[in-house]
C-alpha cells in the first residue's frame, strides 16, 4: 500500500506501508514523531494509531520550537 506523505513546505513522497503506525510514515524524512503532528483528512492522528487502510495521503507539519 503506497501513501503519499506531505511533509508540509519541504518535500512529499510515496510510502510504502503495510499494517503499521501512522508514525512508521516518517522513516524516509529527517523527523522525530515528536517534533511533528500528522494529519488525515485536515485532522489529527495520533502517531501510534494503526494506519487506516482508506488512506492514501497523510499530511506532516513540522512544529516549530520557539527560543
Amino acid at each position: 500500500m503506497g501513501i503519499t506523505v506531505e511533509l508540509v513546505g519541504e518535500r512529499s513522497q510515496e510510502v510504502e506501508a503495510e499494517a503499521g503506525c501512522y508514525s512508521d510514515l516518517l522513516s524516509p524524512f529527517d523527523v522525530s514523531k515528536h517534533e511533528v503532528s500528522i494529519f488525515v483528512d485536515g485532522r489529527p492522528v495520533p502517531e501510534d494509531e494503526q494506519i487506516d487502510p482508506s488512506v492514501d495521503h497523510v499530511r506532516v507539519l513540522r512544529l516549530i520550537k520557539g527560543g
